[in-house]
């Protein structure tokens, strides 16, 4: 990229990584909103996303104490709050748990990491790196997967509670609060990104973060897909389902 983008060209040229990027084309997660995954897989699929759920606050931490003022701070603090909770049983990591504990698994496994894929694991430790270590304006444009959520919750919430009768919308209860969430979430980090990637070379470091972001959700569903579908080589010590049916 040699040439300085307007802020409205720069979000055109966001909006397109999503487009072609977002994890929403990935064979695995068409296969899980279309009904053609067994419970054992669906399990391995909730089992795994916790350990990215559960990083997400702490990922958000790294940048909360990087940020220079007050106003975005407490924009920021809300983040944490959304998913830690303000007490025990509050907040998103919670209602994934209970996700995790609708499809029959273990809390205290699935807490344990036990069952964890390696390429899961590499894949969330990278992203909460990347936004501790890089600049401030890439931390936020790595968020910016967010912009492409709405779209994708709906297309899990209805596919999964129409495809699969084990599963209800008591299960699902993660999903609606982020419907309101993420879009407050993204439509702040898109202006602020606007407003602050001012040269050629931070609007092409903001691009190359949301690509990053989309490769980190890109690579989780390839480990899921490789590990529990085709060819389903499950690595020594990662989880087993015990009923496919």
């Amino acid at each position: 990229m040699t040439t300085l983008l307007t802020p409205d060209e720069l979000e055109a040229a966001l909006r397109t990584i999503g487009a072609e990027r977002y994890h929403n084309l990935h064979p695995f997660h068409k296969a899980l909103h279309g009904g053609r995954l067994t419970r054992g897989q669906i399990q391995a699929w909730a089992l795994n996303r916790y350990y990215y759920q559960a990083s997400i606050p702490a990922k958000d931490a790294t940048l909360l104490a990087r940020l220079p003022t007050p106003e975005l701070r407490r924009e920021w603090r809300r983040r944490l709050i959304d998913h830690d909770g303000t007490e025990p049983g509050t907040g998103g990591v919670a209602r994934w748990l209970k996700l995790t504990e609708g499809l029959g698994l273990d809390t205290a496994y699935v807490q344990s990491l036990d069952g964890l894929l390696p390429g899961t694991r590499f894949a969330v430790d990278a992203y909460v790196h990347f936004v501790r270590d890089k600049s401030v304006l890439e931390a936020i444009a790595s968020s910016l997967t967010e912009l492409f959520s709405p779209t994708i919750i709906s297309e899990r919430v209805s596919g999964m509670l129409r495809n699969y009768s084990f599963i209800t919308e008591e299960t699902l209860a993660y999903f609606a609060p982020r419907l309101t969430q993420a879009p407050q979430d993204s439509a702040f980090a898109l202006a602020y990104v606007k407003e602050h990637a001012r040269t050629v070379e931070q609007q092409q470091a903001v691009i190359n973060a949301l690509k990053f972001k989309c490769g980190v959700l890109w690579s989780m569903l390839d480990e899921l897909d490789y590990a529990y579908v085709d060819p389903g080589h499950i690595p020594p010590g990662s989880f087993r389902p015990q009923d496919d049916r």
